[in-house]
């Protein structure tokens, strides 16, 4: 991995902005579009090899446990997980942009607390150090549930790092798996052109 070795630091003041004011939390969607983008452009995984926050989080906390002599799992390897966790950030974001589009509408309260895995509710309350006046209850409920799906995958990506190696999150990633979506995608019409020139 050649990215810069404290980008992990993006992902703690992440979750600590949150803590601050979870409106902070919406910054999550560049984490979210920005490596699609750069897949498109650059026709490889350049966010995954280097610039994602959490690849260097694992990283540098892999650097603190003993090497792991477990196997890592068939059904890991041979992307049945992978597509598992794919079909979960589907739902996952179908779920956060329609709920967001019905509190906009003012048809559903905001959620205002964080749910792992987006259906079961962490009972913790957010300080809020920092109050920001006049935020549409749609942002609210929008920022509680970036932190929670960010706070989701953080969390699978540790226990996978803890249990086998410490990027093996890194090969179920759904951001990985529809950049590599993006990558094929784009180079088919090339590959086409060679053909026929």
């Amino acid at each position: 991995m050649r990215n810069n070795k404290y980008l992990y630091l993006a992902t703690v003041a992440f979750f600590a902005l949150g803590i601050i004011n979870i409106h902070f939390s919406i910054l999550g969607t560049i984490c979210m579009v920005l490596p699609f983008a750069l897949a498109y452009r650059d026709k490889k995984k350049t966010w995954c090899t280097g610039y994602c926050p959490r690849a260097s989080l694992f990283t540098t906390l892999g650097k603190f446990k003993k090497k792991s002599t477990r196997k890592i799992p068939k059904f890991i390897l041979n992307g049945d997980l992978k597509k598992i966790i794919l079909v979960y950030f589907s739902i996952s974001l179908f779920f956060v942009t329609m709920s967001t589009i019905r509190v906009a509408a003012g048809k559903m309260m905001p959620i205002l607390y964080p749910r792992f895995m987006i259906i079961i509710p962490i009972p913790i309350d957010f300080p809020q150090l920092l109050t920001i006046e006049g935020m549409a209850p749609w942002l609210t409920h929008l920022a509680y549930r970036m932190y929670s799906m960010m706070m989701t995958t953080t969390t699978f990506g540790l226990v996978l790092g803890a249990l086998y190696r410490p990027r093996t999150w890194c090969t179920v990633c759904p951001v990985s798996t529809i950049s590599d979506m993006i990558i094929v995608d784009g180079k088919k019409p090339s590959a086409s052109l060679k053909k026929s020139a």
